[in-house]
Parts: structure tokens; sequence; C-alpha cells
């Protein structure tokens, strides 16, 4: 029948990570990853919306990247499994197409909302899911070792995020919904 979906190994509660600790579903460690994921999942579907064009590769990139964060999270400490390597040139990419998108954009003048653009608005959730993805990662680092560079990736492709939305809805012709706070009583 070939491999099957189910393990009926987390019935329990428990899952395993790559090295064979098993830990509670919503231990810290397993939060991350599964908030990694789910962050892959949102950056897909803007994927659907940027078809053919550039932002769809540096997607793609971001994707496998993800999967690699997610290997490191997934795995218990100290183990001698061997992971890809990410580097500081996945960092400088995203950067550099922050500062691509940045100078097709207005200037950034005010707070803005989501939801000028329905592209636009997927980003924005991914960027916050990738925040939240972010703060989880540090209150694992408070009790675990992780590596440095996956809180620094996690906060630069936020960054780029933000940047993609802004860029997604000034190209779908939405037109940036400013904050505007009311006036104390």
């Amino acid at each position: 029948m070939g491999f099957k979906i189910y393990t009926r190994a987390g019935d329990e509660g428990k899952t395993g990570l790559i090295g064979g600790e098993r830990v509670f579903k919503n231990h810290v460690r397993v939060e991350s990853y599964g908030t990694v994921d789910e962050l892959n999942s949102h950056i897909g579907m803007i994927r659907c919306f940027v078809k053919g064009e550039k932002e769809e590769i540096l997607l793609s990139e971001v994707q496998n990247d993800l999967f690699t964060v997610g290997s490191f999270l997934a795995s218990s400490p100290g183990t001698n499994f061997t992971l890809p390597e990410l580097g500081e040139e996945k960092i400088l990419k995203l950067e550099s197409e922050i500062d691509r998108l940045t100078l097709e954009l207005p200037e950034l003048k005010h707070f803005i909302l989501p939801g000028a653009s329905l592209q636009g608005s997927q980003a924005h959730i991914a960027r916050c899911v990738c925040r939240r993805a972010e703060r989880l990662v540090v209150s694992l680092s408070e009790i675990e070792i992780v590596p440095k560079f996956v809180v620094k990736y996690l906060n630069r492709l936020s960054d780029y995020l933000f940047t993609l939305a802004r860029f997604l809805d000034h190209k779908n012709g939405g037109i940036e919904i400013i904050w505007k706070p009311e006036k104390p009583v």
C-alpha cells in the first residue's frame, strides 16, 4: 500500500522531534515550527497571486528556506542529524528585494491598515504569522539553543512581507488605507 499518513504515534498528545526525542505538541518548539509551517502555507497563497512574476521566484526560495528553518526548529537539541545550511546571503537577498520594491512605492508617511487589495492583504496575513513565529522562536531561545540566524531571518522576512504587501496593493490598484486614530475623549 505504501506510505501511510497516520502513525497513531501522536494520539497521546506527543510528537517526535528530529533526533528521536518526544515532546508534548504544545511545547514551544512544536509551536515554533508549526507556526513556520503555517507561514509557509500563507506564502504559498501569495505565490498563487504572482505566478510568472519575479516575486514568485523569491517566494519559492523563501518557502524552501522556511522548510529548512522548520527542520532546525524540529530538531532535538544536540542532535547529530545533518541539516541544510542557511547563510547570511539569504538575508541579504531579502534586503535587496525590499530595496527593489521600495523604489516602486510611494514614500511611507503613515501607519497603514491591511485591506487595499486581496493580494496585499494576504501578504499582511503572512507578515503577522511571520512575526508570531519570530516571537515563538525568541521564547524557545530563552530555554534552548536556537541558531541566531533563525530569528534574524524571520525578522527580515517579516520586513519583506510588509514591503511586498504594499507593493501588491500598489500593483493591483489598491490605495493604501491610512490609520486614522480617533481623538481621545
